[in-house]
Formats: C-alpha cells, sequence, structure tokens
C-alpha cells in the first residue's frame, strides 16, 4: 500500500456532509503442525478501499476490492447517493458532529515481512522440543500466527479535511495444545500461548520464553491428568488474569458498548449507578497502561477520532460507554477511539480495544491464604455472555484451595453468573496485571482485541461433574 490514491487523488467530497475515506489491507500468515505433520501452511491478503458518508443522521457506505484513483472515486460517488438515498426515505435531520481538530498521524511501517519458511521452521522446532522431551502425549499441536492490518484515513468534516493518517498494526503468537490421557483412559487437554505486538521475528528471537512456556504447559497438564471434578455451587474462588481478562471483556464490555446501551443492555439503566464494588475499576485502554504500551496499542480509529482510553468503571461506579462519533453526540460524550473495521468492505462499529480491570494491592500469596475452601482458577476457555451481563465461562486449569493452600488440580469445568452482581463480592485484587491476545472478538466482524486484569477473589457460581 506504498501508493496514497486517497491524498494524490484531486478527490471531491460533500461539503454538507462528514466523509471518510479508508484504503485497507489486511496480511494473515498461519501454520499448523499437528503431531509432527504440517496440515496448515496459508498466506492471505485483502486489499481495497471504502468510503463513509455522514449526512442528514444517515450514513452511505461503499467499498471496491481495487485501490486506485478510479476506484476511490467511485465509492465516494456511491457513498454520497446512498447517502442522499436514505436521507430522502428517512425524513432525518441529524445534528452535525462536534469538531475534530485538524491533525495527520503516521506510524511506522515494517521494513521486513516474515518469510513463510520461517514460521514453519520456528513450528517445526518447537514441535520437535516438543516431541524429544515429551514422550507421553497422545497429540500435539503448533500454530503459528501472524497478522498485519495497514489503513489509510482521509477524513473531512463538512468541506475540511482534518485527518490524514496512516496506521500499521501487527500482531504475532504461537499457540501450543497438548493432549495426554488419564489412568482411565479418558483424553485431557490443555493449551497456552505466547504472543507479542509486531512480526514474528520478535517471537523467535525469544526462543526461550517459549519453551519455558511449553514446560509449565507440560507441568500442568499432568496435573490436570490426575484433576479432580469440583463441588458445584457458590464457592469463594481466585480468578486470575485469563478469567478477570474475558470477564472485562465479554460480561461487561459488550454491555457498555454504546450500540448495545441503545439496544437495551443491562448497562442502559446503569450509568452513574454502583454496579461492582468500590475497588473495582475497569478501563478500555487505546494504547499505554500503566507506562507500556498495551497488546494492540490503536493510535487512532477508523473514524479519525485521536484514541484515548475510555474510563468504564471507576470505584465500582458506572461512569461511561464506548463511542463512536454518532453514539457520543447521542449521549452528550466525547468519544475515545473505539469505531473498528476489520476489513476494507466493514463499516466501522463500536468495537474494543485493550479492555481490562484494573490491579489492586494485594498479593496473591495472601488471596489464597485467605480461603479456607474455594478454587483458584487459572485458564479460560471458551465463553458466552449476552447484553443482560449473564455469563457463562469454561475454565480449563485450576486448583482447590484448602485451608489457605494449593490443593489437586480440577478438571475442565465453568463459571457463571451476572456480571454487575458478581463484581460487587469482589473484596481483593491483586497487584500485578496479567495480558491476553491471541484470538478475536466475534460481534459481527472479526476484531483483534486485548484483554488483561489481575487475580481477583469473588464468590461465583463454579459447575460439578
Amino acid at each position: 500500500m506504498t501508493e496514497n490514491y486517497l491524498t494524490s487523488s484531486k478527490v471531491l467530497i460533500n461539503n454538507s456532509a462528514s466523509t471518510i475515506l479508508r484504503a485497507h489491507r489486511n496480511t494473515q500468515r498461519n501454520v499448523v503442525i499437528r503431531s509432527g505433520s504440517l496440515i496448515t501452511n496459508s498466506t492471505n491478503t485483502t486489499t481495497g478501499v471504502s468510503a463513509r458518508v455522514y449526512d442528514n443522521g444517515v450514513y452511505g457506505f461503499s467499498s471496491d476490492a481495487e485501490y486506485s484513483t478510479e476506484s476511490v472515486m467511485k465509492v465516494l460517488s456511491a457513498a454520497n447517493a446512498n447517502a442522499v438515498f436514505l436521507s430522502a426515505r428517512t425524513g432525518l435531520t441529524g445534528h452535525k458532529f462536534p469538531p475534530i481538530s485538524k491533525y495527520e498521524f503516521y506510524s511506522d511501517i515494517p521494513s521486513v515481512t516474515t518469510n513463510q519458511h520461517e514460521l514453519i521452521e520456528l513450528s517445526q522446532a518447537a514441535d520437535a522440543y516438543i516431541s524429544s522431551k515429551y514422550k507421553n502425549l497422545t497429540s500435539r499441536t503448533v500454530r503459528a500466527f501472524e497478522g498485519t492490518t495497514q489503513r489509510r484515513l482521509l477524513c473531512s468534516d463538512y468541506g475540511e479535511v482534518f485527518a490524514n493518517t496512516h496506521t500499521v498494526l501487527s500482531r504475532s503468537n504461537m499457540l501450543i495444545s497438548l493432549v495426554a490421557t488419564t489412568s482411565l483412559g479418558l483424553p485431557v487437554s490443555l493449551y497456552d500461548a505466547i504472543s507479542c505486538e509486531g512480526l514474528f521475528e520478535n517471537l523467535s528471537n525469544n526462543l526461550s520464553a517459549l519453551y519455558k512456556m511449553i514446560d509449565n504447559l507440560y507441568e500442568s497438564l499432568m496435573q490436570k491428568r490426575e484433576g479432580v471434578y469440583p463441588d458445584a455451587g457458590v464457592k469463594t474462588c481466585i480468578l486470575g488474569s485469563s478469567l478477570s481478562g474475558i470477564l472485562a471483556h465479554e460480561a461487561v464490555g459488550h454491555t457498555v458498548e454504546a450500540d448495545m446501551v441503545l439496544s437495551g443492555s443491562v448497562a442502559s439503566n446503569c450509568l452513574n449507578a454502583q454496579v461492582a464494588s468500590p475497588i473495582v475499576n475497569l478501563v478500555d485502554f487505546a494504547h499505554t497502561a500503566f507506562g507500556v504500551p498495551v497488546p494492540l496499542p490503536l493510535y487512532v480509529d477508523d473514524e479519525g477520532t485521536p484514541a484515548q482510553d475510555a474510563v468504564i468503571i471507576k470505584d465500582g461506579i458506572l461512569t461511561g460507554y464506548m463511542h463512536n462519533r454518532a453514539s457520543a453526540e447521542h449521549f452528550g460524550a466525547v468519544p475515545c477511539g473505539n469505531a473498528r473495521a476489520y476489513d476494507f468492505s466493514d463499516e466501522p462499529l463500536i468495537r474494543m480495544r485493550n479492555t481490562a480491570i484494573l490491579p489492586g494491592r494485594d498479593k496473591l500469596a495472601d488471596m489464597i491464604a485467605s480461603i479456607d475452601d474455594g478454587y483458584y482458577l487459572i485458564k479460560a476457555g471458551n465463553g458466552q455472555a449476552d447484553t443482560t451481563g449473564e455469563f457463562m465461562f469454561g475454565v480449563n486449569m485450576g486448583y482447590e484451595i484448602k485451608h489457605g493452600r494449593i490443593g489437586r488440580a480440577i478438571l475442565n469445568t465453568t463459571i457463571s453468573g451476572v456480571a454487575f452482581d458478581m463484581l460487587k463480592t469482589i473484596d481483593m485484587l491483586g497487584d500485578t496485571i496479567g495480558w491476553t491476545s491471541v484470538g478475536y472478538c466475534g460481534k459481527k466482524q472479526p476484531m483483534p482485541v486485548g484483554m488483561g486484569g489481575p487475580a481477583l477473589r469473588c464468590r461465583v457460581m463454579i459447575g460439578g461433574r
């Protein structure tokens, strides 16, 4: 995406409308090795351009899979026509958006791209490490992934260009899945991933961390192989960062996206109300948290809004929602850059970026020592939540806590509840934060996100056999 047809073209924009031109390229590389056999070796790239016009309270949108002067002019004309068509039939007279200060933003473009063969070699090295060291596994899977998104944006409000940006976001990860059998011959599995911002060379330069992760994963799997089922019921539990992160994203984050609020989510009646313990704070971070970059740093969204942190819960009080420009205008709020589109043919939706519960002051050892009979739940599996805040998350790894000490490992289970009720039971928060950024959020479009949190002590329903 070296040619910048957005600005090299003498583009005519609708002087009475808000217009966004976006050129967008996604590149993904995948390698999967299962028990020594290469079963996936793929590279996929999509490139195109889109235009979105906001006029009289409606949006007109158009996209094209070509990036050229002609395609820019075509989608711009079509988007304007679509806005005029919709406006004539809805009769809306929307307010103009509050102005955004004029700015330009350019992030560094990766100077190199990972060779596909390098991904295969690194995956084979990880597979060989597992195969040579651990003989009692039923199967093993190594998955290497690298994804890069480039965007060019030209944004105009009512005839005046306010943003000209070029952003690049890359992330890479390696996921390891191990399977063994119990003494009864039943399969038991566990997986973990190591990830980083940037190209895969950043992971390949840190093989010691990858192998340490594999060693820890194998040790946990052997403990789980001898595990027991938890006792079902409402229990005092410590949720590790993997689970506190998915809680922040799935059970809380989606309910406070403004489009979900306008559709009647539980958060629509909770603004400025207590929804959590007074020690709980939750933020959707833009690019930096606690002085270091978050897993997926975003500096500008796909409406041209400069990204800043969105504070959702402060001292247990729901203080705000996540917005695009239209919802922010509706609620009288300031947009923080939460409008994101996955591909060139997608319109921006209100999406999370790096959503996390903030750490507290407690030591994990003290949290464990405080529980006489409960569970320490470490690794999250799949889960689901809805706009009522009800959730159910899988737990792939955890331990009993008996008389203030870690006990036996437990087999796969679930936790469930209502987020704003469960959050009120939190009475201890760990003093460190952990992040995950491996999969995608699936709200209409796939979207890479980060999620995180500290260990937290709470009361939650846990499943049994």
